[in-house]
């Protein structure tokens, strides 16, 4: 079956960097368009980035230029590098996968378990 699986968070000090992965099983990983998500305590779910499926990207404001979302197809993997850390980033991220195979339909129907990013000021 689909699972998602992240790794790779941490504690880090304000400006430091973390790479969040993301290992996808059960389906055919590159002919889906993938997503990040955050969640802080008391606050809703945001989107972080997503990537489709021939690698183009895009980004929240708060993280353009500090964070980067890739997908290596061949390992069925995808990341989340982040640089530039603020305390405001400490959240829950997830990874997720858009139902629509080929294309954003930004329904998103499988979600990973998530991975605690905490930034020390």
């Amino acid at each position: 079956q689909v699972q998602l699986v992240e790794s790779g968070g941490g504690s880090v000090q304000a400006g430091g960097s973390l790479r969040l992965s993301c290992a996808a099983y059960g389906y055919t990983y590159s002919s889906y368009c993938m997503g990040w998500f955050r969640q802080a305590p008391g606050k809703e779910r945001e989107g972080v980035a997503t990537i489709d499926i021939v690698g183009k990207t895009t980004y929240a404001g708060s993280v353009k230029g500090r964070f980067t979302i890739s997908r290596d197809n061949a390992k069925n993997t995808l990341y989340l590098q982040m640089n530039s850390l603020k305390p405001e980033d400490t959240a829950m991220y997830y990874c997720a996968r858009d139902w629509y195979g080929g294309g954003y339909s930004y329904n998103w129907d499988y979600w990973g378990q998530g991975t605690q990013v905490t930034v020390s000021s």
